[in-house]
């Protein structure tokens, strides 16, 4: 795998003027929301070397920028890398990251793997194979530059889609955690650090900052390969984020109550679950 750093500097625009509407305009909708995040779930511990771990689109662009507010105003010491991977990108699509990267003043650190070529023949859920090999790659790289930790994109929005896709689609409750232990790499964590950051908010701030990032760079999308919808998750994402629109209209409190909801399960409640060690445990074994 190649990696390469690409600078920062002031290009077309001046990068200060987008970091002070995150401090000014955004300041209650996305800059409190982060740190409410960072403080609730402890997700930044003094001394951490944090892989910023970077896409190209919207989401992981504005958490470089959060995090570095962050890292200038926080009252404890940690270190952070902004990772990229190439997956395989189009010439287009790479210059248009390291383009988005040096207007906004972010120092990346590039590196490349093929899991575009690897997936693109897999007909069966190529997008989760995909982002699981994504996450490994993320993993391995940022260990191997010593850290402890990658931080994923993944928003409010993201958290209240998945509780519902488990139970309309997987038949279980579940929820996506905002920070994890790795099972394969023994010392690192995954955090989500945009846990409380609603999509639409992080929208208005590229917009009214004039930004354009990458929408979905696969191959599939690139060239056009039709994916079936059948056990696909980023078809079965879409409909979920469509049936909670639908429903805010008649009850504004649907997204909140969706996000409290696994905050709030009372076994007692509850037919069975399983516990961390995966045994399951019926309410019929102390009825």
């Amino acid at each position: 795998m190649e990696n390469s750093v690409v600078e920062s500097n002031i290009s077309e625009r001046d990068y200060r003027d987008i970091e002070r509407s995150i401090q000014k305009k955004f300041h209650r909708s996305i800059w409190s929301k982060f740190v409410a995040g960072i403080n609730e779930y402890n997700l930044v511990e003094p001394n951490d070397k944090i892989a910023v771990c970077i896409s190209g689109g919207k989401d992981s662009m504005l958490m470089a920028k959060l995090f570095q507010e962050l890292k200038r105003h926080n009252k404890f010491s940690f270190e952070l890398v902004f990772l990229v991977m190439d997956p395989g990108y189009t010439e287009a699509n790479r210059k248009k990251i390291e383009e988005n990267a040096r207007l906004l003043n972010v120092p990346i650190t590039v590196f490349e793997s093929n899991i575009f070529d690897s997936v693109f023949h897999i007909e069966k859920s190529p997008c989760y194979l995909c982002a699981r090999m994504r996450r490994g790659y993320l993993y391995s790289k940022a260990q191997s530059l010593g850290c402890n930790k990658i931080a994923l994109g993944h928003h409010y929005d993201d958290v209240i889609e998945t509780v519902l896709m488990g139970m309309l689609y997987g038949g279980q409750v579940q929820t996506m955690m905002p920070k994890l232990h790795s099972t394969n790499f023994e010392g690192m964590e995954l955090i989500r650090p945009l846990y409380m950051v609603r999509e639409q908010d992080i929208k208005h701030w590229r917009d009214y900052n004039n930004l354009e990032f990458l929408q979905c760079a696969c191959k599939f999308t690139e060239e056009n390969k039709t994916v079936k919808a059948t056990g696909d998750s980023a078809s079965k994402r879409l409909e979920i984020k469509h049936l909670i629109a639908e429903m805010s209209k008649i009850n504004p409190q649907v997204e909140q109550n969706i996000f409290k909801s696994v905050e709030n399960v009372n076994l007692s409640t509850v037919i069975a679950y399983k516990d961390k060690q995966g045994e399951r445990h019926h309410f019929l074994d102390e009825y």
